[in-house]
């Protein structure tokens, strides 16, 4: 078995960072969909009808498929032999801002559906402060993968 992960190490980095890159792209933008949804729809009207079903269309069919993806191809590099020293502190500090990377992904699917039911209570100013989360989570995931310390 890990002859054959070693072969196909390559394609499975390859598609572990696609998917990465949608998954972030949506991580991204759910937020920023959420600031237009607390601050310029109401309740019931095209804006508010139209924010939803994107929202829900992101994470349903781009989001959720991705991290999924993401998860399935990291694990598999994971597993892969050679690939991570578990004596340096860089594979802890990864999983630790992968795990809070998927943490804030499940927050946003509970906020969408919040929206959905008409129950959200954030401001505009909180989502955009949210916002961040997904890069200063990037920043640690690249930093530690790359630097390697």
């Amino acid at each position: 078995m890990g002859y054959f992960l070693v072969d196909i190490y390559p394609y499975v980095l390859a598609f572990h960072i696609m998917a990465v890159i949608s998954w972030m792209a949506g991580l991204f933008y759910l937020p920023r969909l959420f600031v237009y949804h607390a601050e310029r729809a109401e309740q019931g009207d095209q804006l508010d009808e139209t924010l939803k079903i994107m929202e829900y269309k992101l994470q349903r069919y781009i989001m959720a498929p991705a991290s999924v993806a993401t998860w399935l191809a990291g694990l598999t590099l994971v597993f892969t032999p050679g690939i991570v020293d578990w004596s340096s502190v860089w594979p802890y500090t990864k999983a630790f801002a992968v795990i809070a990377m998927t943490g804030f992904d499940h927050w946003l699917m509970q906020m969408r559906k919040k929206f959905d039911r008409n129950e959200n209570t954030l401001t505009g100013r909180q989502f955009r402060m949210m916002n961040e989360v997904p890069t200063i989570l990037m920043v640690i995931i690249v930093v530690s993968v790359v630097v390697k310390f």
